[in-house]
């Protein structure tokens, strides 16, 4: 057994994080947290940190950490304004359910509670975006603390953790004794044995049986166990746009996402089953749209982590709270294949009747999407910003894996995927795959957020792949004052002199223009080959539109698109 050693609260910090197997983290640092990296230094050959251009991009790093690896995420910052540039990425990571661990420092005990310098009650900011949050102000308490925090945030339902040091804390010396990390056990104290039969037997009497899965799926490692449980029980599968990839998007049973942007095959199929399957999805609004309408012929199995979810949002006939993986192993072991060819047809016609479809004849998100798709065969990393290509990246890239989209789902925070795509990539050379592609599909709005970690990128020499979707406008808003708001464009038009090529230039970023689909493949295939970081500004039309779409507010079923709308 390894030997006490007495080290100080910044060498302790550091020896728990190498026990919990980290091997990259990304932070800023300031005064508060200048022992933490003191103690880093003396690491850097088992710690590699990252030096983000703003907190922000380093806890959205640690999030798409996670995400593409199922690791939990490390990000550091400092005291006060320091910590408080987290808190967008913590919120992130907490809507959509990621183990990350933030560390930030504070003043000396002394200090707490007298407005000091850059002091901060980061605590009580978080305490409604993290899953658990701690103040250390006892040296004494700072192992258990850091290894609590990792057991949280990966336990059950996942989700981020923060612990904040007091300065004096990260000084004071004390004996530390390393530990094994405790393994993570799914959770399965919670699975009924007359909760399965009911779903058995739901499953069993089910005409015409739909799967929808969620994040949930991703998070727990359920893929062959879903593949496993639709093809047993012939019923086509949705997902939610967290779910993308945990059912093979190329699988004959798929029918695309479901809710506002969904297709209509997977609204029109949900909203006509008898018994709709629910695999880690929450029942967002944006899934849902009219929850009084959703499904409303289906009775409705809920399998879910996390008790709180169950009947939440939705009424539901029967649940069963546990581990995914788990349940849906013990419902396939019970199971004997089950005949739903003729509902199986009829989602084919429905998929032959409404296919997505997009103007063919010019540059437009959907067709650089299906370019890449075809480009990577699936075998890449896509992380997206928010808003329309966000939708575009869901729809038309076909997800055959798990952990391959990496997008903000709950929060919907612009500004998210560039350091998520730098943290993604960061975690590929981690576990030992270090030549995935890592995108990230970004609109020009976005791209203004959090651009300022290209330096990042250029520093490290981080090979992502930024694909601006440029339209010069704020698109997806854009669409809804043109549907909506009677073609009011209020504050949406970014009709401005900036150029992304520059830009990206200046921050010593490769970068390429394409304007019509003739240029696109070439330059894809000269960035996937270029060994380092690369920007593409593609240029489309600031009309084009996201469809299908629910208008808000609307049941599912009412999914129109371009045709729908002409007819009218």
């Amino acid at each position: 057994m390894a030997e006490t050693r007495v080290l100080n609260g910044s060498e302790i910090v550091i020896e728990c994080l190498k026990e919990q197997g980290v091997k990259t983290v990304f932070g800023y640092p300031g005064g508060a947290i200048l022992n933490i990296y003191d103690a880093l230094y003396k690491h850097q050959d088992e710690i590699h940190h990252i030096l983000t251009s703003h907190e922000q991009g380093a806890a959205h790093a640690a999030d798409g950490y996670a995400r593409a690896t199922g690791k939990v995420g490390v990000c550091f910052a400092t005291s006060g304004p320091g910590a408080t540039n987290l808190v967008t990425g913590i919120a992130t990571a907490y809507m959509d359910s990621i183990p990350i661990v933030a560390i930030t420092c504070n003043v000396g005990v002394s200090l707490l509670g007298r407005d000091s310098f850059q002091e901060i009650d980061i605590t009580g900011v978080t305490m409604p975006i993290t899953k658990y949050n701690f103040i250390v102000k006892d040296v004494s308490k700072l192992a258990d603390v850091v290894r609590r925090a990792f057991k949280i945030a990966q336990s059950g339902r996942p989700g981020p953790v923060l612990i904040d040091i007091t300065k004096d804390v990260t000084a004071a010396e004390y004996p530390y004794e390393p530990k094994t990390p405790e393994p993570i056990v799914p959770q399965t104290d919670t699975i009924r044995e007359e909760d399965i039969e009911t779903a058995l037997d739901l499953i069993r009497n089910a005409k015409k049986p739909f799967i929808f899965v969620g994040g949930g799926a991703v998070l727990s490692n359920a893929s062959e166990e879903l593949r496993t449980l639709a093809h047993r029980i012939q019923a086509p599968v949705a997902d939610s746009l967290m779910g993308k990839g945990a059912f093979d998007a190329t699988d004959e049973l798929y029918t695309g996402m479901v809710g506002m942007h969904g297709t209509k095959t997977s609204n029109f199929g949900i909203t006509e089953c008898d018994l709709l399957i629910v695999a880690g999805a929450r029942f967002s609004d944006r899934v849902t749209g009219n929850a009084s309408k959703f499904a409303k012929n289906a009775k409705i199995l809920q399998i879910d982590v996390d008790a709180a979810e169950i009947n939440k949002n939705i009424r539901t006939h029967a649940s069963v709270v546990g581990d995914l993986k788990t349940v849906l192993r013990k419902l396939n072991a019970r199971l004997d294949p089950i005949n739903h060819e003729e509902w199986l047809a009829h989602i084919e016609r429905l998929k032959d009747m409404y296919p997505l479809r997009y103007d063919k004849s010019q540059l437009t998100g959907p067709f650089i999407m299906e370019t890449i798709s075809e480009l990577t065969q699936g075998n890449a990393i896509i992380a997206t910003e928010v808003g329309q290509h966000q939708m575009w990246a869901a729809q038309y890239y076909k997800y055959r894996k798990p952990r391959t989209l990496l997008t903000s789902g709950g929060l919907g925070t612009m500004g998210y995927g560039l350091g998520a795509a730098m943290g993604a990539k960061m975690g590929c050379g981690d576990m030992g795959c270090p030549d995935t592609p890592v995108f990230n599909i970004a609109g020009d709005g976005c791209f203004r957020m959090n651009l300022n970690e290209l330096a990042t990128a250029s520093r490290y020499n981080i090979p992502v792949i930024e694909v601006v979707i440029n339209n010069h406008v704020l698109g997806m808003v854009r669409q809804w004052q043109t549907l909506f708001y009677g073609k009011r464009y209020s504050a949406t038009v970014l009709d401005d002199q900036v150029d992304f090529v520059k830009t990206a230039e200046g921050l010593g970023v490769k970068a390429y223009r394409v304007t019509g689909k003739d240029d696109l493949k070439g330059v894809l295939e000269e960035a996937m080959a270029h060994q380092g970081p690369v920007v593409i500004d593609c240029q489309i039309n600031c009309d084009d539109k996201v469809y299908p779409m629910v208008s808000p507010g609307a049941p599912i079923q009412d999914a129109f698109d371009d045709t729908d709308l002409k007819i009218n």
